[in-house]
């Protein structure tokens, strides 16, 4: 089979996908915008040079189908994790604060000299996190079964 998979092929799976460069992160993006995360539940372990996430992942790909067939929303529970990682940054975050949720707008590739850049994780509320790193790898992988979203319903954003 030849072409782009479609939302609707990813539907009723586990997702695993791997972004190696900007277009690749801006879809992985996609998937991951809105999801939510504690504060405790992001590490970067600087030996093995890996930056990490536990999110609460809203199913996008999912949501087509739950509307048509009217069922609840999903997330799951999934794994952001960002490889080659040189230095961590972050504003109006406190990493390892237990309890505080922070919300993901965006994953995003700012390159810089020879083929080393930074992923930006843009939160609501004016927060940031840039992972500068050697090469442009990050992954998203499911990591539990999907289960009702808890409020209901499907993230908006105002205009």
């Amino acid at each position: 089979m030849t072409g782009d998979a479609t939302f609707e092929e990813g539907g009723e799976g586990p997702l695993r996908l791997k972004a190696m460069d900007a277009d690749d992160l801006q879809i992985l993006s996609s998937l991951a915008q809105d999801a939510v995360f504690d504060g405790s539940e992001m590490h970067w372990d600087r030996r093995a040079r890996r930056f990490g996430l536990l999110l609460n992942r809203f199913r996008w790909e999912d949501a087509p189908k739950a509307e048509a067939r009217r069922r609840p929303y999903e997330r799951v529970r999934a794994v952001l994790a960002i490889e080659d990682v040189t230095r961590v940054r972050s504003q109006g975050v406190e990493p390892g604060d237990a309890g505080r949720v922070y919300s993901l707008l965006s994953v995003v590739w700012e390159p810089g000299a020879d083929g080393t850049g930074a992923v930006v994780l843009t939160l609501a509320g004016d927060g940031a996190i840039r992972i500068e790193a050697e090469t442009l790898e990050v992954m998203l992988r499911d990591v539990t079964r999907p289960y009702r979203a808890p409020s209901g319903k499907k993230p908006a954003h105002g205009g």
